[in-house]
């Protein structure tokens, strides 16, 4: 890590991400979510297990990701879904101290609809009106 920031800061900027992210101790406890416009939150889901908050159908995957994180199997897991036509991006992320203990998992959830759509290139330099 290099630099610092305030926790002002650091708040302000991962509400700022083109993402929705959700943080999950090493209990499997929601501790934090962000703007979350892709999958509704609400607050009274902070510190609940995570596996309650999804449906009965995938809970065990959860589960079984989560443990893989714990147990070193896996750092990173993604998956892609259509959700009211739009294509989302489902990222989950070991987070680890410097020592390697697991801390807990990040969700980063990604509407990707946009993103798909591209073509070629759009240089810094260019306005939109050059990319139509």
């Amino acid at each position: 890590m290099t630099g610092e920031l305030s926790k002002e800061v650091m708040l302000a900027l991962v509400e700022a991400l083109p993402v929705d992210v959700t943080f999950v101790d090493n209990d499997d406890r929601i501790r934090y979510y962000s703007k979350s416009e892709i999958f509704k939150h609400k607050p009274s889901e902070i510190g609940l297990k995570v596996q309650d908050c999804h449906s009965e159908k995938s809970r065990k995957k959860v589960s079984q990701i989560l443990d893989d994180f714990k147990n070193n199997k896996n750092d990173f897991v993604e998956y892609w879904i259509d959700k009211d036509n739009r294509k989302i991006l489902i990222r989950y992320l070991a987070v680890r101290s410097k020592s390697g203990d697991y801390l807990g998992c990040l969700e980063v959830d990604q509407d990707i609809t946009e993103i798909q759509k591209m073509k070629g290139e759009k240089r810094l330099l260019q306005n939109n009106a050059e990319n139509v």
